[in-house]
């Protein structure tokens, strides 16, 4: 082994070391995160320079073991001293009711009175989700309908001038409480700004306003007679401005990946109200910084999306749907693994146990009777019959493996739309199971494939464990499980901790704690342990150069009184308080 190669395992031996004591330590947890991300960028000054040290002359050879041993000190120095500093740690204010009321006419004046809200039902409308287990009682003071990305620009601007919130709405399911006004301050719903700008099929995109949902999007493409179609497919209700702010995914997802891949450039509206434009509309580009990602996942806490370019994709020339059972959600994720790694684009490959099988039997919906047991439900794809044929005879031979149940197939296009509806609509199916009382909560991990059998096994343990009624789904395919418990308000307690139990399991086999929902402030806690005070403190690094003053949805993610709760909803569960 070389100098190099030897310091460098040094530094970064001696680095990880005092990142691990960091890592939640009594600092971290204290009114301060513990490491900065300028702290970790002088780890890594000590260690270039060490490296160089070392390079320079052979005759700093016999100094080496010394100079472990300074490097070793002065990281230790800097993480164990290390903290934000007070431009990171700040406390932002706010303004209130009074300062919404100076606000108004403003407001009124920017965008028109009919387009100002203040009625109750409707701030109460925008302000809690009812497919969402994550919801604050603070309401938004008012709600605004802005038409054009230069109007919201101006309520940016009047934001900023009195400090009043902003969070962004659009197609609201809000399942991680991405839409709750935690401050106050003024939701803006883009509901008005639903017109398609632009479909160029020999460029393969479109361009469109946030309001704009992705099926009505797709039927336009298809009523101008153009085989393309946005690939991504959510919930049927999802838009495109709140797929993009949550990159959502779907079941197209293992075929095509998330929103974020399929973002041509944004125009967004920043804190102060200033007007951005991520890129042009070209298919690739290495020039700078990729700002469609950076913005793409950040559930408005970085910027007002009013304007999206999305590429489009070739609707394939022939599809297939087939739904295949077998005697445990084990041996359905196995057939899901082989069939992956035999090479086959699959279209969609995605799962849904008993339980969601009874669902559906249980609801009408579709016009046989299945067996009580899991499926996997698949989409098979492809430019020929011979092609989808070759996929299917693969699919088959692996499946066999594990299960002696046939394969069933959607005979027409009817009976494929149908099969499918069934598992795009798996939430509404568990909804309808609802008894007087009782509530829903939906949560989505995402684990490396290898894990997925087990993990998802875990999950539907730790349901009938806590006497929950519910069960797992998912997009197996890219090893996303969702999990959907009903509950009674005397079953919250237990379903908060099944949830818990859930994420820690995900993380645990090196996952995440949310595949394609989101982090709203639900799920603070699991991104805190998913990566860390270093990499969060970096997200606020970003998060405060563009908005200072903590204006968009605030409370969300990283902020520092989301980092807090964090923390402190960690160490309550630690205690066993939870």
């Amino acid at each position: 082994m070389n100098r190099i190669s030897r310091a460098a395992q040094s530094v970064s031996r001696i680095a990880s070391r005092q990142l691990a004591r960091s890592n939640f330590s009594t600092q971290a947890r204290s009114s301060q995160p513990s490491i900065s991300w300028g702290a970790v960028a002088g780890a890594a000054g000590v260690a270039a320079g060490v490296t160089y040290f070392i390079t320079k002359s052979d005759k700093n050879a016999v100094a080496l073991k010394k100079e472990d041993e300074d490097v070793g000190r002065g990281i230790q120095k800097v993480l164990d001293g290390a903290s934000l500093d007070t431009d990171f740690s700040h406390k932002p204010k706010y303004g209130g009711e009074e300062e919404f009321k100076k606000a108004l006419p403003e407001f009124i004046k920017a965008i028109g009175e009919e387009y100002v809200s203040t009625d109750e039902e409707d701030i109460q409308f925008h302000g809690w989700s009812n497919v969402s287990s994550s919801n604050l009682d603070t309401l938004p003071f008012g709600v605004l309908y802005p038409k054009s990305t230069e109007e919201v620009s101006a309520i940016a601007k009047i934001c900023h001038k009195h400090k009043l919130p902003m969070v962004g709405y659009s197609g609201g399911t809000s399942l991680e409480g991405h839409l709750s006004a935690a401050y106050g301050g003024v939701c803006i719903d883009f509901s008005n700004m639903n017109k398609i700008i632009a479909i160029r099929p020999d460029d393969m995109d479109a361009t469109v306003q946030p309001s704009v949902g992705w099926v009505d999007l797709n039927n336009e493409i298809l009523k101008e007679g153009h085989r393309l179609f946005l690939a991504v497919d959510p919930g049927p209700t999802a838009q495109v401005g709140g797929m993009v702010a949550n990159s959502c995914s779907g079941t197209n997802c293992v075929k095509y990946g998330p929103m974020r891949d399929h973002v041509v450039n944004l125009t967004v509206v920043l804190a102060d109200g200033t007007i951005l434009k991520t890129r042009q509309r070209p298919r690739k580009t290495s020039a700078g910084y990729n700002l469609n990602h950076l913005f793409a996942g950040t559930e408005g806490t970085l910027g007002l999306i009013t304007e999206i370019t999305v590429k489009l994709q070739p609707i394939p020339n022939v599809t297939s749907v087939a739904v295949q059972q077998f005697p445990t959600v084990h041996a359905a994720c196995k057939t899901a693994m082989d069939i992956l790694k035999e090479g086959i684009p699959m279209a969609a490959l995605e799962l849904m146990d008993d339980q969601h099988m009874i669902w559906v039997n249980n609801s009408g919906y579709a016009k046989r009777k299945w067996e009580e047991k899991p499926a996997l439900f698949m989409k098979f794809a492809g430019a020929s019959e011979e092609t989808v044929a070759e996929q299917v005879k693969v699919a088959k031979e692996k499946a066999a493996k594990y299960t002696d149940s046939p394969l069933h197939f959607g005979r027409d296009q009817e009976e494929q739309d149908e099969l499918w509806s069934a598992r795009k609509n798996a939430l509404y199916l568990a909804l309808a199971a609802e008894k007087d009382g009782m509530k829903a909560w939906t949560t989505d991990v995402a684990v490396p494939l290898s894990q997925l059998p087990d993990i998802v096994m875990k999950a539907k343990q730790s349901i009938t464990d806590a006497g929950l009624l519910g069960g797992v789904l998912g997009h197996i395919g890219d090893g996303n499980y969702h999990a959907i418990m009903l509950y009674t308000p005397e079953q919250a307690d237990i379903v908060t901790d099944v949830v818990h139990k859930m994420v820690d399991q995900g993380l645990a086999a090196e996952g995440t704690c949310t595949g394609e929902h989101g982090v709203g402030f639900g799920k603070i806690e699991g991104l805190l342990h998913e990566v860390g005070p270093v990499s969060l403190n970096l997200m606020r690094t970003i998060k405060l150069s563009l908005d200072p003053l903590e204006l968009l949805n605030p409370g969300k993610i990283f902020t520092d009184d989301a980092i807090q709760q964090g923390l402190k909803t960690l160490d309550n569960n630690k205690a066993g308080k939870t």
